[in-house]
């Protein structure tokens, strides 16, 4: 069996934690912790349920300090600075995911998406197959032949044909996909009115985004709505699809461990685990989770 590496988008999680509609959990000093509560439950069920025997969950570091600003300035501008205590609760999970004998992933000059991607392909060329944790869309341009995307909080899973049956375009397409759709959250200018139906319409008939902008012409003759505005949009906004392409496509190259031994589940560690409980305040409950875990064994079995 295909050794299996899970990678988890901790930010994703981290966030939908924080904003879930839920009474605030206050830590010792008082702070709310309410992220890490449930980031925390939300990790523990991931390792209970896959009994993963490599894994890595992926941090954002910065909204400002990505190579991607270096390129675009604006990129992600429309973005509000995050919550001081939002900050704090991510140091928290950090912590916690370590002591559960989880490798952690950050760097401020690439994101989460890049440590993954970069994460994956090491691990790819030593025999592993990659399960990426999360709904983000633009991981679709990373999921090879043997790889899963995985949502667990929506019990969605999906491989390379699913991306096509989300999307309408291959993996190998996605980037060139987002550089035409753009993206408002990341503030990606893609190409004006051109939409997902029309991007994924526009990669089937032409292959490629350079394909596209090579023959931008063409477009008015093709049998779709709107095909003479997109031909005008693509010849106005070649240089704004150049640019998103950029920003979209996902790093490779990003600081990570190389070596499937950097990922193995390790042992966890109880003691630190109690302190930090102490200080978050986490009841009985998930206390007794990690002891139940951590009593289970530490040599984990191959997941799927």
């Amino acid at each position: 069996m295909t050794p299996t590496a899970h990678l988890v988008d901790g930010s994703l999680y981290v966030c939908r934690a924080y904003f879930a509609p839920m009474p605030d959990i206050a830590g010792a000093d008082g702070a709310s912790v309410v992220a890490v509560h449930g980031f925390t439950r939300f990790l523990l069920d991931l390792v209970e349920r896959t009994q993963p025997t490599h894994i890595a969950v992926a941090f954002d570091e910065s909204l400002t300090t990505s190579f991607r600003n270096d390129i675009y300035p604006a990129y992600k501008a429309h973005r509000e600075p995050a919550p001081a205590d939002l900050m704090q609760q991510f140091a928290f999970c950090k912590d916690v995911a370590a002591a559960l004998g989880v490798t952690v992933l950050s760097d401020a000059r690439y994101e989460a998406d890049d440590l993954i991607g970069s994460a994956l392909m090491a691990l790819r060329m030593e025999g592993f197959r990659g399960v990426i944790v999360s709904a983000d869309k633009d991981f679709g341009q990373l999921i090879g032949t043997e790889d899963e995307q995985w949502d667990p909080q929506r019990n969605q899973r999906w491989d390379a044909h699913g991306v096509k049956a989300r999307l309408g375009v291959r993996p190998d397409q996605v980037a060139d996909y987002l550089a035409l759709t753009g993206d408002n959250v990341d503030n990606i200018p893609g190409v004006p009115g051109i939409g997902p139906k029309t991007a994924a319409i526009l990669l089937q008939h032409f292959g490629t985004l350079d394909a596209l902008l090579e023959r931008a012409e063409e477009v008015a003759f093709l049998r779709m709505r709107g095909a003479a505005a997109a031909a005008l949009r693509l010849r106005e906004h070649r240089e704004s699809a150049k640019l998103s392409r950029l920003l979209s496509v996902i790093a490779l190259d990003a600081p990570v461990p190389l070596a499937p031994a950097d990922y193995a589940r390790r042992a966890i560690d109880l003691a630190a685990l109690e302190d930090l409980f102490e200080r978050l305040r986490f009841g009985p409950l998930t206390r007794a989770r990690v002891r139940a875990l951590a009593g289970a064994g530490q040599a984990p079995v191959s997941a799927v």
